[in-house]
């Protein structure tokens, strides 16, 4: 959560300055009001929620979200609940108008340095320029099911990404084809925005992309810990990079 709170609020900034990125009592706001709805968040951050405050806090979650103009998601991480109010989770958010949307899991390991890794298919770009940046969030639109429009809203004309973020293309035959990101965060290499295009699954294209991120970053920065949050789709490949489950975690969005 603390990573996630870190990571977005440079990332939500990037993209307006005068974004909405707030720590109010139990919620942070990282929401740049953007069409590319991963950059707009909002999470719990208390530990050991019951269930009386669950539902008070799940209520003003929502509310800021009303507010906003472009959809986005309250990411909750299942450990920071109490057992009786993480059962009625997913009640209690009915009741204030959020609708599970997918699962996660936050991971993390100390597993850096990697050797530097290599694919058959692909070589290996980092993102310097506009047009790598526009072919960065193109993966990431259809991987995700977006309109490309969003891809790009949330990442067009980005100098955080083209220079402190270690983003790096897997090209097939001049041709983008997988993407990841490493990004250093309070000690740590945060994993952000892996993604392959669908056409182009179950060859190995994105492990071998977050780890050239990976050793990339490590390289840079000297650090040796890493951490993630991902998606049912990604959750089977870290694993074999080292990095280990820690972090259940459940996305909503508004209902309607």
């Amino acid at each position: 959560m603390e990573q996630l709170a870190v990571v977005w609020r440079a990332m939500v900034l990037d993209r307006d300055k005068d974004a909405d990125v707030r720590d109010l009592p139990g919620i942070a706001v990282r929401w740049a009001d953007c069409r590319f709805a991963f950059w707009n968040c909002v999470t719990l951050t208390e530990v050991g929620v019951d269930a009386g405050l669950l539902e008070q806090r799940l209520h003003e979650a929502a509310e800021v979200m009303r507010a906003k103009r472009q959809p986005g998601f309250l990411w909750v991480f299942e450990d920071l609940i109490a057992g009786d109010a993480l059962a009625g989770l997913d009640a209690a958010a009915e009741r204030a108008g959020l609708a599970h949307a997918f699962p996660g899991t936050g991971m993390a390991g100390d597993l850096l340095p990697l050797p530097e890794p290599v694919h058959p298919d692909l070589a290996f770009v980092r993102v310097t320029t506009d047009e790598q940046l526009q072919a960065y969030a193109d993966l990431n639109s259809r991987a995700y099911g977006f309109p490309l429009e969003d891809g790009r809203d949330g990442l067009a004309g980005s100098v955080l990404w083209k220079d402190q973020v270690h983003a790096y293309l897997g090209v097939h035959d001049g041709v983008p084809v997988t993407c990841a990101a490493t990004v250093e965060a309070e000690g740590r290499l945060f994993v952000v925005l892996v993604a392959t295009d669908p056409q182009w699954e179950r060859r190995g294209y994105g492990e071998a992309v977050t780890r050239k991120a990976l050793y990339e970053g490590a390289r840079a920065t000297g650090l040796t810990r890493a951490t993630l949050h991902a998606t049912v789709a990604g959750a089977p490949v870290y694993p074999r990079i080292g990095f280990e489950p820690n972090s259940p975690m459940r996305f909503f969005a508004l209902r309607g």
